[in-house]
């Protein structure tokens, strides 16, 4: 009896805990309530209540978090980024058949005209700038 008692008097605590959290948050959630509609009230006497569609960003421009590039930019970067990694894949593939021997080299022909097609345009992909060079070509000014 005195173990069940012992329980329900701990229960008791952590119920008039939680009674005194949930009063704390209340109280909480009013005063942020009362200082939003403070805010609000003198926004609307200054006369600088902007009206913002939903299909637009406020950004400040002092914030040093801000998103510098354009989502559109990112997605060509992780794309081209992904490009890379494939043909770098590919490359330690091959490679590690060259290692181990087990390429046939009956392919040898075909693979000559794949490394001049590589090399071509790895030369063209040097003459053209890739996104990230783009991107950053600001930083170098």
């Amino acid at each position: 009896q005195f173990k069940i008692v012992r329980v329900l008097e701990v229960l008791e605590s952590l119920v008039n805990q939680q009674n005194l959290a949930v009063e704390e948050l209340k109280l909480e959630r009013d005063n942020l309530r009362t200082e939003v509609e403070r805010l609000v009230g003198e926004r609307a006497r200054d006369g600088k209540s902007t009206q913002i569609g939903s299909d637009q960003l406020v950004i400040d421009l002092k914030d040093p978090n801000r998103p510098r590039f354009t989502l559109q930019e990112l997605r060509d970067v992780l794309q081209e980024c992904n490009q890379l990694k494939a043909q770098l894949l590919l490359a330690q593939e091959e490679l590690q058949l060259f290692k181990s021997g087990l390429h046939p080299q009956s392919e040898k022909p075909a693979l000559d005209g794949m490394y001049e097609d590589n090399k071509r345009k790895l030369s063209d992909a040097k003459d053209d700038k890739t996104t990230v060079r783009r991107l950053f070509s600001f930083s170098r000014r």
